[in-house]
């Protein structure tokens, strides 16, 4: 078979893989994507979800920076929900349950009307290097295609080894072949290998399920979803359930732990230690009774549920013992039992922080390979591999997204300054900058950039433009009209707030707590015009309440965001051996020398590196 020269290979068409490919051929990159199943593109092969507690700020910013995740998900979900609505909105994050074969689908025809996109289905076995510069990839069929960069995206598929009780076998997923060769070649051009697990449970016939038995979870009223450029339509939505196990069902559970093969060592790979199977929380919460799970439909047509906390690798026959005897079980059938899965990655400190290899110019990872866990965090990281691929061929600077610019800035620093030891996943709790970091704002934050860089179009940024014209209109009109005692005081007193004795402006009442903005919509004659809003508007209501609303904790947080990024300006000499600085501690220069941190601000974030140690790199950069 004969191929022209590519400027870019994707090899993977999973949800990095997927994203990779847009964002390369979107900025003009010719593209050509290679996967072993062409029926595949960014398969669920997990839970049919997408977003989630951080996971939604991360679709939102891919939706942002011109991705395709968002647009996919909002025309594809069965259900919507906005969790933590009760906290701040910096812990707001939108999820959707997705039917998964319409998802796969509508992401293969994305990608087909995508212009300068190819596509080859085949198994890549290796990749053509010359000296340090990639230079294309090998083929089981026996091609070699020429590219200029490479971007791998390999999932769980290298060396991939599935577990069920004492049985063991090959495979990428269940059904689907691993993928073997690239791990050996790059281990002999010096790349570190290791061995990480993950799992699934099993997945269940819904027409056997007593639904009456478990707790129905419906979908919000409100559906907002993903993506920015759209206007989302969905009429019906599919309930979830939740279900509960108990003591009976952890001990028939227990009695396969002899043949577990994560508690008698045939594993080695580290698990997920935030998604950890039923008999590692029965192990490890020892002292609990019950384990919520939650039945999670499949799509709009299929009775195949997914449930949610009782991932396993046990033998079949016990986990359908343990299954039966959870309440609104007791006649299931199941589709296939759950499993684990165990797979090669490479530690992502051996990247730069535009996620191109340090050993081999124009290769670049992005998703499970570098040890992460989720669509979500996979799917932003093939869209920077791809987006920084193609910055490099146009001769330009590769783009790295600060810690304050957004989640996927967080992701790709933790990964390179910090390392993994277990498939990482991201939580809140990792961005300093969090109230900065919100789902509705990631437009604000990432659209101007996503302009220049090609990938937003011209539609997609006006109506960015109006809807930041909209916000500073509605926050003037806020700032400069008043309310009335007697209009306002029935709603302060209703709300457990103190009453006013003189007129007050809206946006110094929109600081009480107690108060907000849609409560005076229902109450206050010069708000009237909001009442009956589009989705439009209530987006920019909601946008310019929480500008008002949080407004002290914004000024606080770009305050301490403008200095770190100060460390981020100081650039760190490449290849240099920090051992002839004496005066650093010698933890600091063993990790100096491993990581290569390219700015102080960058090396601060080191595990072991103390401010001192900071502070000395600082009086001998001359800072």
């Amino acid at each position: 078979m004969y191929f022209e020269p590519y400027d870019i290979i994707v090899v993977g068409a999973g949800h990095a893989g997927c994203e990779a490919a847009a964002a390369a051929a979107n900025m003009g990159s010719k593209v050509l994507l290679v996967t072993m199943d062409l029926r595949l593109f960014a398969s669920m092969s997990c839970n049919p979800a997408m977003g989630g507690i951080a996971k939604g700020q991360i679709v939102r910013e891919i939706d942002a920076m011109g991705g395709y995740s968002g647009i996919v998900s909002d025309r594809t979900m069965i259900q919507f929900r906005m969790l933590n609505k009760s906290k701040g909105p910096a812990m707001w994050s939108p999820r959707c349950q997705s039917d998964k074969m319409m998802f796969s689908a509508e992401w293969r025809g994305m990608l087909e009307k995508t212009p300068n996109v190819d596509f080859w289905q085949d198994t890549v076995i290796g990749i053509l290097v010359d000296g340090d510069q990639v230079k294309g990839v090998k083929t089981m069929m026996g091609g070699e295609i020429e590219s200029k960069a490479v971007v791998l995206t390999n999932g769980t598929f290298l060396n991939g080894l599935i577990h069920i009780g004492e049985q063991h076998f090959s495979g990428g997923r269940m059904g689907e072949v691993a993928s073997h060769g690239i791990s050996e070649q790059l281990k002999e051009l010096g790349f570190e290998v290791k061995r990480l697990k993950t799992g699934t449970p099993v997945r269940i016939d819904g027409r056997t399920i007593d639904f009456s038995k478990l707790i129905e979870q419906k979908g919000d009223d409100e559906v907002v979803g993903f993506s920015y450029t759209e206007p989302f339509r969905i009429g019906k939505q599919r309930s979830c359930w939740i279900a509960h196990t108990s003591l009976k069902v952890h001990e028939t559970l227990r009695k396969g732990f002899k043949y577990s093969p994560m508690f008698n060592g045939r594993i080695q790979g580290v698990g997920p230690r935030y998604c950890p199977s039923i008999e590692d929380k029965i192990e490890r919460f020892a002292g609990k009774d019950s384990h919520q799970l939650f039945v999670e439909p499949e799509g709009w047509t299929t009775e195949e549920y997914y449930l949610n906390g009782f991932s396993s690798s046990l033998p079949d026959y016990i986990q359908y013992e343990a299954l039966r005897q959870i309440e609104g079980f007791e006649n299931a059938k199941i589709y296939r039992p759950g499993y684990a899965i165990e797979y090669d990655y490479f530690p992502p400190e051996q990247l730069h922080h535009s996620l191109e290899t340090r050993l081999v110019h124009g290769l670049y990872f992005a998703g499970q390979i570098n040890g992460t866990t989720g669509y979500e965090e996979a799917a932003c990281q093939g869209m920077m591999a791809g987006i920084n691929a193609s910055l490099v061929l146009q001769d330009k600077q590769p783009l790295v997204l600060s810690r304050t610019e957004a989640y996927i800035g967080v992701l790709i620093d933790d990964l390179i300054t910090k390392g993994v030891d277990e498939p990482y996943r991201m939580f809140t709790s990792r961005a300093e900058y969090r109230i900065l970091l919100r789902q509705d704002n990631a437009d604000a934050r990432l659209t101007e950039l996503s302009y220049q860089l090609g990938l937003a179009k011209e539609d997609r940024y006006q109506k960015y433009l109006m809807k930041r014209q909209k916000v500073e209109e509605i926050k003037s009109f806020l700032n400069e009209t008043y309310a009335y005692s007697d209009e306002i005081n029935g709603l302060l007193e209703q709300n457990g707030s103190s009453r006013i004795e003189q007129k007050t402006k809206l946006s110094y009442l929109l600081l009480r707590p107690q108060i907000g903005l849609s409560d005076m919509i229902g109450v206050l004659s010069s708000l009237e015009r909001y009442r009956e809003s589009d989705r439009f508007t209530k987006e920019c209501l909601e946008e310019a309440e929480i500008q008002i609303k949080y407004d002290s904790y914004i000024q606080k947080e770009n305050e301490l965001a403008e200095k770190l990024n100060r460390l981020e300006y100081i650039k760190l000499p490449k290849d240099f051996d920090y051992h002839t600085i004496q005066s650093l501690s010698y933890e600091c220069r063993e990790k100096l020398n491993r990581y290569k941190p390219e700015t102080l601000g960058q090396a601060s974030r080191i595990s072991g590196i103390s401010p001192a140690d900071i502070n000395v790199l600082a009086i001998f950069l001359g800072r």
